[in-house]
């Protein structure tokens, strides 16, 4: 009996049928870490960078990036997204951007690639807006936080 969803009986890839589920308000948070030299946080949070303004930029894109998720990973379903929320706050105690992602939709299947795809394009859009100035930037702790909706029900991060 095959137990992994992503396989048929023959061991091939293949995309789950969620045609049957029901339909449910799922939601999903996921967050990342972008850590950095003093300076180059000092430089994005006073808007100096000569590339624009790097905050807005990984924005926009983690929101992109979020829509785009079918498109990335190959057996993930295209959602109607209902919301996506991106924040990045600049957390001076660890030189480091925090980033945290929402998605919502009211559909078949759940929600959390696309809050992670959101976060891990937002620390890349920083990095790569940044590197020419700190080569030394690390992207770490990407997860997810939390979970809600669908036939699993509620999912929280312990250690949060």
């Amino acid at each position: 009996m095959n137990h992994f969803t992503h396989l048929n009986d023959k061991g091939e890839a293949q995309m789950v049928d969620v045609g049957e589920k029901l339909t449910t308000s799922r939601i999903a948070k996921a967050s990342a870490t972008v850590k950095m030299s003093k300076n180059t946080l000092q430089m994005i949070v006073d808007g100096e960078h000569k590339k624009g303004d790097v905050l807005a930029v990984a924005r926009i894109a983690a929101i992109q990036a979020a829509k785009k998720t079918a498109d990335l990973i190959p057996l993930c379903h295209s959602l109607l997204l209902t919301s996506i929320k991106v924040d990045l706050e600049p957390d001076w105690d660890n030189d480091s951007i925090q980033i945290k992602t929402l998605c919502k939709v009211s559909g078949q299947t759940g929600v959390e690639m696309e809050a992670l795809t959101a976060a891990s394009i937002a620390g890349l859009t920083i990095y790569d807006m940044c590197k020419a100035v700190d080569k030394e930037m690390v992207i770490s702790n990407i997860q997810l936080e939390t979970k809600s909706g669908g036939k699993s029900g509620d999912w929280k991060r312990e250690n949060n």
